[in-house]
C-alpha cells in the first residue's frame, strides 16, 4: 500500500509516517519504479503499534526502546514491564503534580473578587508574591 492508505488505516498524518520513518521507528519501506513507498501489513502493524504507545504517554525514545525490545534476543516480558513500571511511576508523578496546580488554582480563583483593574487584582498579586518566594529560596 501507498503512504496515504498506511497513514489513514493507521490514523496518523503522511508527514508522521516520514517522521517516523527518519527516526528509525519504521523501517525504511521498499519503494516502486517511479519511486513510491510501498507498505505491508507488518508497516501497518507498526504503526499502530506507535500511536497506542504514544496514546499511553510514551516518549518517541521510548516507543523506540520497546520495538527494539519486541526483536532482541536477549530481552525479555519483564523488560517490557518495567518499562511500562517507569512510565506508570512518571505518570503519577506527572498527576501529583497537576493536582498541585489545581489546588493552587482554585484557591487563586477564590480569592479573585473580579472587581477594579488588572493591577489590583488579588490573583495577580498572589502570582507575584510566589514568584518573590522562590527567588528567596
Amino acid at each position: 500500500m501507498r503512504i496515504g492508505r498506511l497513514a489513514a488505516q493507521a490514523d496518523v498524518n503522511v508527514q508522521t509516517v516520514r517522521y517516523y520513518e527518519r527516526r528509525g521507528l519504521l523501517p525504511e519501506p521498499e519503494r516502486t519504479r517511479s519511486g513510491y513507498r510501498e507498505y505491508g501489513r507488518d508497516d501497518l502493524l507498526r504503526l499502530r503499534f506507535i500511536r497506542r504507545a504514544k496514546d499511553l504517554g510514551f516518549t518517541l525514545t521510548e516507543v523506540k526502546e520497546l520495538l527494539d525490545l519486541r526483536v532482541g534476543p536477549r530481552a525479555t516480558a519483564d523488560d517490557v514491564r518495567l518499562r511500562a513500571q517507569a512510565k506508570l511511576a512518571t505518570t503519577r508523578a506527572r498527576i501529583d503534580a497537576l493536582q498541585q496546580i489545581e489546588a493552587a488554582l482554585s484557591r487563586l480563583v477564590a480569592s479573585c473578587d473580579a472587581h477594579g483593574s488588572p493591577d489590583q487584582c488579588a490573583l495577580i498579586h498572589a502570582i507575584e508574591a510566589q514568584d518573590d518566594n522562590r527567588r528567596e529560596d
